[in-house]
């Protein structure tokens, strides 16, 4: 057969077979940025959840407080008759919203589904058992990093393999041309593979 049209017939598999890797890294570069926003969203609301749980654990902390200030007066005698029933109401009442805070905290952190209908005491768009907890997003963050950091290393696959197709485009020597397009198909295998797996589990 002409060594023309031999050549001729390559140009046309390679280029096919490039077009084809092209497609899927651009596909896996959507993924990609899908990954990061979903990683960048996760860790902000693990901030946010966390300030909501400080924000708990302060006013917990100043009833506390205020419970160690009104048990000092009773235990010393500052206060007398009819004035100590108001205050040990008053101590029960703060005893009852810590332990409400104690809940809430929990559910903050560990969310509805981990708590259970039981221990739901956080409204979300006027719902309960919707609260998603500081440890849930820091899991799905650390997904999202693991899946973005897969996506990377399929992406990078794929560019290698662009990369060398297009060297087999331009090489002459048959031999050296044929190496160079295994490699093509090898780490654009390798890289679709990957990206296949990546959504999977995504």
């Amino acid at each position: 057969m002409n060594k023309d049209i031999l050549q001729n017939r390559f140009e046309v598999i390679c280029g096919l077979v490039l077009a084809i890797f092209a497609s899927i890294l651009a596909v896996v570069q959507i993924g990609s940025g899908q990954a990061g926003g979903d990683e960048l969203k996760a860790i902000n609301e693990k901030s946010s959840a966390y300030q909501w749980y400080q924000s708990k654990s302060i006013k917990e902390s100043l009833l506390e407080g205020q419970i160690g200030l009104l048990e000092t007066l009773l235990k010393s005698n500052s206060i007398q008759g009819k004035d100590t029933a108001a205050l040990y109401e008053n101590i029960h009442k703060m005893q009852q919203k810590i332990a409400r805070y104690e809940k809430e905290k929990d559910e903050i952190l560990r969310g509805s589904l981990e708590v259970g209908e039981a221990n739901w005491v956080q409204e979300k768009d006027g719902k309960m058992g919707k609260i998603t907890g500081a440890q849930e997003w820091e899991k799905l963050a650390d997904k999202a990093g693991y899946i973005g950091d897969q996506f990377d290393l399929a992406s990078l696959f794929l560019q290698l393999c662009l990369v060398m197709g297009g060297v087999a485009l331009v090489i002459h020597k048959p031999t050296t041309k044929w190496t160079f397009f295994g490699l093509m198909i090898a780490l654009g295998a390798l890289g679709t593979l990957l990206s296949i797996y990546i959504y999977t589990i995504s």
